[in-house]
């Protein structure tokens, strides 16, 4: 079985807004970091979220995502 971190970062009303998924669990790791530091804190207070996920399959991340092999 593949392992496949997909982080994503949702709007409010829990609509994808960016997506960036790879195999690698340390790029995963920096990547959700990195869009945790980007919110802003007007984003933080609207409900902006961030999301780290882990998929077993590259079917299961959402069709627009950045995929990094």
């Amino acid at each position: 079985m593949q392992t496949i971190w997909v982080n994503e970062l949702l709007d409010p009303a829990d609509l994808l807004y960016a997506c960036i998924a790879c195999c690698d669990e340390q790029q995963a790791k920096d990547c959700n970091q990195s869009f945790l530091a980007k919110l802003t804190p007007d984003q933080k207070t609207a409900g902006w979220q961030v999301r780290m996920r882990v998929v077993p399959s590259w079917d299961e991340v959402p069709s627009g995502a950045l995929k990094l092999d």
